[in-house]
């Protein structure tokens, strides 16, 4: 969950919301989607920039999650809220198929990140 410090940063003409901003010493600290830093300190307007610029396109993407198990994971994000991280794994866009989802806290673990292995093979080529 966003600390209470953390100012929703919302994407102006159509006002979605994209990240946060967290003050920090005398600037401010840009925070995306995922509550994962974007910038370090800058002013006010570089971190609204930033995060205009970044948008919400990326959380689309591939990712890739790993596991505990020392396993790895190709996955996709299906919901992102202040409080948890749903992710599933990537079904190639079968519509009938049933595959796992795990929930993660919020900010996304960094055992959440952009997926690494070659797209066009089902495996990924992820190897953990």
């Amino acid at each position: 969950m966003p600390h209470d410090s953390w100012i929703e940063h919302r994407r102006p003409g159509d006002r979605e919301p994209v990240g946060w901003i967290r003050p920090e010493g005398d600037g401010f600290v840009a925070l995306d989607a995922l509550g994962r830093e974007v910038t370090g300190a800058v002013d006010w307007l570089q971190a609204e920039e930033a995060l205009d610029e970044r948008g919400l396109h990326w959380i689309a993407d591939l990712w890739q999650l790993d596991r505990p198990d020392g396993t790895r994971e190709r996955v996709r994000i299906v919901e992102v809220t202040p409080e948890r991280v749903v992710v599933k794994v990537d079904d190639f866009g079968a519509v009938d198929a049933v595959t796992p989802s795990y929930v993660l806290p919020f900010p996304a673990p960094d055992a959440l990140r952009p997926f690494e292995g070659d797209r066009r093979t089902l495996d990924g080529g992820l190897r953990a």
